[in-house]
């Protein structure tokens, strides 16, 4: 050992250069092979559509099919390049409808899971009613809600909130009631209250379920939109549809199906993004299993 140097210095083992070379690369083929392993697990649903629509095609195409009964794919897509901007505006419209209805929702579905779980007295109260409201058609309430809210956000919004908030109210207060009772019993043990276990433990364990109603809910709520639409409103897909198929304009009114349903799985997909955003170690436990 050289006079001057540390022992530390002289005991460190050197690292080689080419190990913080490889590192960048193997992330690079993770990410290479995670792209891959989706794309492999949505092959077979993109396969079994373009099947159907090859299928849907040839039968649409056939001489004794009316063009205004059944339109072909080609006929749809060529309706819908042809309306795109009218249709680009419905849609945000019921987007926009959908977003803050779904907001509502989600907001009094909490809420209500919450009150539901406080006590066994408000459980035994509160639940009933809940099941009690989803007993009610829609299809005559939603016309009363336009006549007493008008044509607006307002009783779109309404509509909407009631169609979600089930699920929702019902996936939270589930996971609140499956607390892990070893760590609740832990930190009790530890001085911890009431608010500060329902924070720390049983507000996070149920936090899947409450993605997996939430994951229903906004499926749910591009339908109520349309359906409130169809009722009474002056825009949106709900409306634009009606028009198309007052003039029977079929094309139009299957491409509008269309974007509805892209709008859907949209919604869908971005819901589960902010669920892997927000809930790593679950997605993790799940690749795990599955490997």
């Amino acid at each position: 050992m050289s006079v001057g140097t540390r022992p530390q210095d002289a005991l460190a083992v050197p690292r080689s250069a080419g190990i913080e070379d490889e590192q960048p690369v193997m992330t690079g083929r993770r990410r290479t092979r995670a792209v891959a392993d989706r794309l492999r697990g949505s092959a077979p649903a993109v396969a079994l559509l373009a099947a159907l629509l090859l299928i849907w095609q040839w039968y649409a195409s056939r001489a004794e099919v009316d063009p205004q009964f059944l339109p072909t794919p080609l006929a749809v897509w060529s309706a819908l390049v042809a309306q795109h901007a009218i249709v680009w505006h419905h849609t945000l419209v019921t987007l926009r409808e959908t977003l803050v209805g779904f907001a509502a929702a989600l907001a009094a579905g909490v809420l209500c899971a919450v009150i539901v779980d406080v006590s066994p007295w408000l459980r035994r109260a509160v639940y009933p009613l809940l099941v009690a409201s989803q007993t009610i058609p829609i299809i005559t309430l939603a016309p009363l809600l336009v006549l007493w809210f008008g044509f607006g956000l307002t009783s779109k919004a309404i509509v909407i909130l009631l169609v979600c908030f089930f699920p929702i109210t019902v996936a939270l207060a589930d996971g609140l009631r499956g607390a892990d009772a070893e760590l609740v019993r832990l930190f009790r043990t530890f001085g911890a209250g009431r608010a500060r276990i329902f924070w720390m433990v049983r507000l996070p364990g149920a936090l899947p379920q409450l993605f997996s109603g939430i994951r229903i809910a906004i499926t749910y709520s591009v339908i109520g939109a349309i359906f409130a639409e169809y009722v009474g409103a002056s825009e949106g897909l709900g409306y634009y549809i009606q028009l198309k198929q007052h003039s029977f304009a079929t094309a139009g009114v299957m491409a509008a199906i269309a974007v509805t349903a892209a709008l859907s799985v949209a919604l869908f997909a971005l819901t589960a993004l902010v669920e892997r955003a927000a809930l790593p170690w679950q997605h993790l436990h799940h690749r795990g299993d599955r490997t």
